[in-house]
């Protein structure tokens, strides 16, 4: 009988979150998906969390890039990795949980087999047997063993509450750290190079003595061993009147689960901060063409405003249909309007800016020749979808993701803000669409946010003559052949083509050239 990876754990997005949805950062077909080679759910989540972050940290980030840098040629570490942690799930569908095992450790993290206990039942066994050795060789009456292993039959009778349904608990504990213990060990034994990233990183596993993974779960391994022994009850009983092993065997569990639960956390959080690093190493190994971007970080990021991109892709795009572009940020609340028909690039070309900063933040290479940015906070609405349940029409529910961005401005943010809208106000009709953009625009310079708009309103590309701080710039398509020709390249001014009719036209539906309105007669 085979097994297979496990299926990955359902995504729950953020309803709320400024980007999550409109970049494609998690979900069936997103950069979390085609990032991801963990198995355990909580390295899963966070490099998802990583993704997704808001405000990121410069020091953490290069500490990270770090970390990536060293295990990409460790291609070998990174595939027994995951083989083990696969070999893992061998019995299971999902994911390993981790923190299932955590809360269930919490939850036994009282003793319930006492001290004082165990030492009066072991005192009552040494009891019997030295009236056994007596009547053997001193020829004491027989009564004495009789008591004393009734005495000792009843102790264990009043004090088994104590050991609790040591079969049923031993058995859960057999399976989740049968699952770590292949993991545990392989981060244990590998021959890290001293003073390097990963081996500072994995020093839990291997520099605890007596404590490491290995020793601790060989002993649970032989404890949970002998505790199998109580699935039958009978056998158990007598067993038990002879010899305190039920007594001694919840004591000795008890202790090796308190050392279990003090280290347990952190073999887990090493192994999660592994697979989700080891996924974005996994990325840069795959696509050598792509590179580690440089972040510029001055006080809170305020200093400098800084993005400056060459040869900049989507990274879920086919390398065979991908276009790259340049594009870069000349100053402090710079706005790029960008214009051209439908499936010109534009809405593609904003996910790019979006997602390579993500991938960026979270201390991957991007798509890109090169890449430096300074720390922004992302804020996109891009794909914004109606609410049946909450009755809101997609207008609506565009006026409110477009009005949380200058709330958020308002209300003040850690670093600056790079905003990514697309088709502003496609909600509505034209006429108000124009005036409700324009208005927006301004509110956006006044606050110095930095930022791009895509749009079909070319009376908008006028505002730049009115603030120079706005750039143009457009997609442009060609026809050739009767047949619609994307270029996907990004230029420098306002869309000179105005290809809709045409489109019309080619798909054969009744356009009238001549007509100086559609209502005419």
């Amino acid at each position: 009988m085979g097994w297979h990876a496990p299926v990955p754990a359902r995504e729950e997005q953020e309803v709320d979150h400024p980007f999550e949805t409109d970049l494609d950062i998690s979900g069936e077909r997103s950069l979390h998906r085609l990032l991801n080679t963990g198995v355990s759910l909580e390295g899963t989540l966070r490099l998802r969390d990583w993704l997704l972050e808001l405000e990121p940290d410069s020091a953490i980030i290069n500490d990270r890039q770090v970390l990536v840098r060293e295990l990409i040629p460790l291609t070998r570490f990174r595939n027994k990795l995951s083989l083990y942690s696969l070999f893992a799930t061998r019995f299971t569908d999902g994911p390993v949980d981790g923190d299932r095992l955590l809360d269930w450790l919490e939850a036994q993290a009282e003793s319930r087999q006492t001290l004082p206990t165990l030492l009066v039942a072991c005192g009552l066994a040494v009891l019997f047997y030295l009236s056994v050795l007596l009547f053997l060789f001193e020829h004491i009456s027989p009564l004495f063993c009789v008591v004393t292993l009734i005495a000792s039959f009843i102790w264990y009778l009043m004090t088994k509450k104590e050991q609790g349904h040591l079969a049923e608990d031993t058995h859960t504990q057999r399976i989740a750290f049968g699952q770590l213990q292949h993991i545990f060990g392989y981060l244990e034994k590998y021959p890290y190079a001293k003073k390097s990233r990963l081996y500072n990183l994995c020093e839990p596993f291997f520099g605890h003595g007596d404590h490491r993974p290995s020793v601790l779960l060989k002993q649970l391994e032989r404890i949970t061993s002998r505790a199998t022994l109580s699935r039958s009850p009978e056998g158990w009983t007598i067993l038990n009147a002879f010899i305190p092993i039920g007594a001694i065997t919840a004591y000795q569990l008890d202790q090796c689960k308190a050392l279990i639960a003090q280290y347990l956390p952190i073999w887990l959080d090493v192994w999660y901060e592994l697979e989700a690093t080891c996924s974005l190493a996994n990325f840069a190994y795959l696509n050598p063409d792509y590179t580690f971007p440089e972040i510029v970080a001055g006080k809170q990021g305020r200093d400098t405003t800084v993005f400056q991109a060459r040869g900049m892709g989507h990274p879920m795009i086919k390398k065979e249909r991908k276009v790259a572009n340049d594009f870069q940020v000349d100053e402090e609340g710079e706005i790029l309007l960008i214009t051209g028909s439908n499936m010109s690039g534009k809405s593609t070309f904003l996910r790019t800016i979006g997602i390579n900063l993500c991938l960026a933040y979270a201390g991957s290479v991007v798509n890109a020749s090169s890449l430096r940015t300074s720390l922004f906070e992302i804020y996109a609405c891009i794909r914004v979808t109606d609410s049946l349940a909450d009755g809101y029409s997609y207008f609506y529910a565009e006026v409110r993701r477009l009005k949380g961005l200058l709330d958020a401005l308002n209300e003040g943010t850690h670093y600056p803000v790079f905003f990514l809208i697309d088709e502003i106000f496609k909600g509505t009709n034209n006429y108000e669409r124009l005036i409700g953009s324009e208005a927006y625009i301004r509110a956006l310079v006044e606050k110095k946010c930095t930022g791009a708009i895509s749009t079909h309103d070319l009376e908008l590309v006028k505002l730049s003559e009115l603030y120079p701080i706005i750039k143009n710039a457009h997609f442009r398509e060609n026809i050739i052949d009767d047949q619609m020709v994307f270029e996907y390249l990004l230029r420098e001014g306002p869309s000179p083509t105005r290809n809709a009719l045409r489109i019309m036209q080619m798909e054969g539906l009744p356009v009238n050239w001549e007509a100086v309105s559609p209502f005419q007669p």
